[in-house]
């Protein structure tokens, strides 16, 4: 087998645990069928260097390419072999053959970019470290997010999560999180948000239809679900992530300790793709900040990383306010990397 088809396949395996059949499908099609004559598919099998999902994602940089063809209307035959409709292996194929040639330019633009999503069911992680925030310091949170594309979990106090306690969050919310919930529901403290702000390297914004569709396209065609949630997420954000590298920034936003505020800083499954220097840099500057907290002045970092458990990630919680011996580190439990269950420690 090639590299590209094993990385293909890799990803079949993924989208399947993920729940996503068409993506395991189309996939496994990409693995087998996949052969030169035209420009993108040379272009796929000439790839170089790491291109599985723990490197350039090929696989789903061309999935997404594809599918933002059938969100926009582009190619009404791809659609038509699209989820919610059927068809045999032979039809999907022969429509991803076609669109190749007939999008040529389009396809090899979007082969450029790295695939960009905003997870939305991740921020139920984020409403449960707040609500234990919140009971714990009784203050308004600055909030600041490492890898934020395109910033919508930056609203995350806009969104309702569902609990075995009842709802958190904003009640009237379209964007509703409903994870399979197993351990304590977080208190019934309300949220506030002082500010928030965010920095990706390549943040998109959602209020441009090009912003829209790169976001909805890295999606997978047969999870409506995820779809309806980030279109409705989309419609809340308000906050544009900055552009640059992590580190720099965060050791800018750490740098002013403000009374009556609790700074949060969180990343969801962004961490493994920060360079060495920027991690190193961050958790300085993380640290930095916990020995001149305060009480009335606290600091929070939340992580929902892998850490090589398979089918989650670890979600856990470090504060600093002033007291001795420094931060103090607190695992939440662990969560799925789409949000999809909650495993909360007791």
């Amino acid at each position: 087998m090639t590299a590209l088809s094993v990385a293909f396949e890799s990803q079949a395996k993924a989208c399947s645990s993920l729940g996503s059949p068409f993506m395991a499908r189309f996939c496994r099609l990409m693995a087998a069928r996949l052969d030169e004559g035209d420009p993108v598919s040379d272009r796929l099998l000439g790839w170089t260097g790491r291109i599985d999902a723990s490197g350039q994602s090929v696989p789903l940089r061309i999935a997404g390419a594809l599918h933002a063809l059938v969100l926009d209307g582009s190619d009404p035959d791809l659609a038509a072999v699209y989820p919610p409709h059927d068809a045999d292996d032979d039809r999907l194929w022969a429509a991803i053959s076609a669109a190749f040639t007939r999008h040529q330019a389009r396809l090899m633009a979007w082969l450029d970019s790295a695939p960009q999503t905003n997870e939305v069911r991740r921020a139920a992680a984020m409403i449960h470290a707040a609500c234990l925030l919140r009971e714990r310091y009784d203050l308004p949170l600055s909030v600041s997010e490492l890898g934020a594309s395109a910033g919508l979990n930056l609203s995350f106090d806009a969104f309702r999560l569902e609990t075995p306690d009842g709802p958190r969050g904003a009640p009237g919310s379209r964007v509703v999180l409903r994870p399979d919930w197993d351990g304590p529901a977080p208190p019934r403290r309300p949220v506030e948000i002082a500010d928030r702000a965010g920095i990706d390297l390549n943040p998109l914004d959602p209020g441009t239809p090009e912003g829209r569709l790169r976001l909805l396209a890295y999606l997978w065609p047969d999870q409506p679900e995820r779809l309806a949630l980030t279109s409705a997420a989309i419609d809340l954000a308000q906050t544009r992530p900055d552009r640059g590298d992590a580190a720099p920034w965060l050791e800018s936003r750490l740098a002013e300790t403000r009374a009556g505020r609790l700074h949060l800083v969180y990343h969801t499954i962004a961490w493994q793709y920060f360079p060495a220097e920027s991690q190193a840099r961050c958790n300085a500057a993380l640290e930095a900040a916990g020995k001149r907290a305060r009480p009335d002045a606290p600091v929070a970092h939340l992580s929902m990383e892998a850490d090589g458990t398979p089918g989650s990630a670890a979600l856990t919680l470090r504060t600093w306010d002033g007291r001795p011996g420094g931060g103090v580190s607190q695992v939440l439990g662990r969560i799925d990397y789409h949000g999809r269950f909650l495993r909360l420690a007791g």
